[in-house]
């Protein structure tokens, strides 16, 4: 499913409307929910309205999250992790996490990570979708075969060029160059999936992932396949749509 809105501000507020939603059903349920959040720009506004949102029992919330750069540490302002802990686990009240540490072996933290989702399924997760049409940092050209839950990756100059654009970095050299992902293997696996994606420098990956072919060099198209996905955008970055 696609919902378009006229603005940013409307888009993250309808999401966000949505997340909470799913969060109280699930937790009236449930005795716990794993929940598996997206982190960068696109997300920040998403994140303050869920956040205001109540009757959440975020306490009874296991939190994983989609990335981070190797060998950057947490208190790295472009850090993932340190995001994550700022703006959602400190937040909202997560007692339950687990936040990839980019100073550590990356294929050793990838491997614990993948064996920490993977002992029971993932309820819901927020994702995005990169300039390049990633999903988390799985880059063009996207391995749709790989089962492991966590990958070492190596980032292209168009994912790295975004992180530079959007200030988290000053300069490309700064970057790193590899980082450790969610597969997309692993994300298909969540039961649903809701995917923020606003500004029209998106534009561009939203029509190659929605209406091109499903592709490793449209990652993002995959979500086309998950039976349970809503995908916001606002006019902007649902510009270049002509029909879906």
């Amino acid at each position: 499913m696609v919902q378009i809105f006229s603005t940013k501000a409307e888009l993250a507020a309808a999401a966000a409307a949505l997340a909470a939603e799913r969060l109280r059903d699930l937790l009236a349920r449930q005795s716990q929910v794993r929940l598996l959040a997206a982190t960068g720009a696109s997300q920040l506004e998403f994140l303050d309205c869920l956040a205001a949102a109540e009757g959440i029992d975020w306490q009874r919330v296991e939190l994983f999250h989609l990335d981070e750069y190797v060998g950057l540490s947490r208190d790295h302002p472009a850090s993932f992790s340190g995001y994550i802990k700022q703006r959602i686990v400190d937040r909202m009240g997560i007692v339950q996490y687990h936040l990839l540490d980019g100073t550590r072996d990356a294929r050793e933290m990838a491997a614990e990570a993948g064996q920490t989702i993977s002992a029971a399924p993932v309820d819901l997760a927020f994702a995005g979708i990169g300039e390049n049409g990633h999903l988390a940092f799985n880059d063009p050209p996207a391995d749709f075969e790989i089962e492991d839950p966590y990958l070492v990756v190596e980032l292209d100059q168009a994912c790295r060029q975004q992180q530079v654009g959007e200030g988290w970095f000053a300069t490309l050299e700064e970057v790193p160059r590899q980082a450790i992902s969610i597969s997309i293997h692993q994300l298909l696996k969540t039961r649903e999936i809701l995917c923020v994606v606003p500004d029209e420098r998106k534009a561009s990956a939203v029509r190659a992932c929605l209406v091109g072919p499903i592709s490793p060099e449209a990652p993002a198209s995959i979500l086309r396949v998950h039976p349970n996905t809503t995908i916001f955008l606002d006019t902007a970055s649902a510009s270049l749509l002509s029909t879906i």
